[in-house]
């Protein structure tokens, strides 16, 4: 199958199989290296990116799905502009540890902003449930977000 997709910002038309999962695509075949597999089930997002500006876990979406759609990633996001006031609020409030989680989590918080330009704390913590992280305990993940409707 022959996908017409837009990937971070640019037309992509490439042949591929429509049953390869996205995570796969994107790193194999597009060399995006931000994607990550974590679980490979969608319980850790690691693998998060925005599809058409919707938080998803990349492991769950098949390629042939993107066909005629936008996939974002952080590599997007910094070609956009979008990623350097991300990161500085991250590093700012301490959220960045191992950084495996990381790109997930700023995906997760992108699409979030997208949505509700100021969310409440309560919308930052459901918006980042599905990203998991071992090394920050949150509180400061919650703290950088926050930090960014500011």
């Amino acid at each position: 199958m022959i996908i017409n997709a837009v990937i971070n910002g640019e037309v992509v038309q490439k042949e591929c199989n429509p049953n390869k999962r996205l995570v796969d695509f994107l790193r194999e075949d597009m060399e995006v290296l931000s994607v990550k597999e974590g679980c490979g089930e969608g319980e850790c997002g690691s693998c998060t990116v925005l599809f058409d500006k919707e938080a998803v876990t990349s492991c769950t979406v098949l390629t042939g799905q993107i066909n005629g759609r936008e996939v974002t990633t952080v590599e997007g996001l910094d070609k956009k502009g979008q990623l350097e006031s991300i990161v500085k609020s991250f590093v700012q409030a301490g959220a960045v540890q191992c950084g495996y989680c990381t790109p997930g989590m700023v995906i997760s918080t992108m699409a979030l902003l997208y949505k509700n330009p100021n969310p409440t704390e309560e919308e930052i913590k459901r918006a980042l449930e599905g990203n998991l992280c071992r090394c920050t305990g949150y509180n400061k993940i919650v703290e950088a977000v926050k930090n960014m409707k500011e």
